[in-house]
């Protein structure tokens, strides 16, 4: 008996690089669609948040702290982060979600890992919903910390004002650290 030969369906693997101009209006629909699956959980505010705006993420982008995750057909997903009290700061990390579950969050985590210890800086940190499967839970996995009240950093209380502020602790909120 012949042995059958099975061939691999190859794919391509999708590459990690920083954002340009022509990419932004992209990540604004992949912020969109990645908010969808908030409304499920009854968090419609947050589904129907706005994107960042295309000023705020041409800001990300010409600093240089602005990555997608591209598949050879254009970004798919896309991490934006700032420096913060010493800190790599994830301000947003988004995948679209027919790219869900491939690893590519985790990817530009690990990406934004790798840009903070090359700029020096002491980790990453970032603020998210504590009880929503694939945020607070996700990055614990991922080895972040929750950060009690007294550990937060001068910028990280700054932030979370802006985030009381903006209503987004409609639902339970906290601080991380990696």
């Amino acid at each position: 008996m012949r042995a059958r030969r099975y061939r691999r369906r190859s794919r391509t693997r999708s590459v990690i690089r920083l954002a340009v101009p022509e990419d932004l209006p992209v990540l604004q629909d992949i912020e969109r669609a990645a908010g969808e699956p908030f409304r499920a959980l009854g968090m419609t505010a947050i589904a129907d948040d706005d994107p960042p705006s295309l000023a705020d993420l041409a800001a990300y982008q010409s600093a240089g702290r602005a990555w997608v995750c591209d598949d050879g057909d254009g970004p798919v997903a896309y991490l934006i982060a700032e420096v913060v009290d010493g800190h790599g700061h994830i301000e947003q990390v988004s995948v679209h979600p027919d790219h869900a579950r491939k690893g590519l969050g985790r990817r530009l985590i690990d990406h934004a890992a790798d840009w903070s210890a090359r700029e020096g800086l002491a980790g990453l940190t970032l603020t998210t919903y504590a009880e929503v499967p694939w945020n607070a839970p996700y990055y614990s996995r991922l080895g972040f910390v929750t950060l009690g009240e007294g550990e937060l950093t001068d910028g990280l209380r700054a932030i979370r004002a802006q985030e009381i502020a903006r209503g987004l602790d409609a639902w339970p909120r906290v601080t991380m650290r990696r």
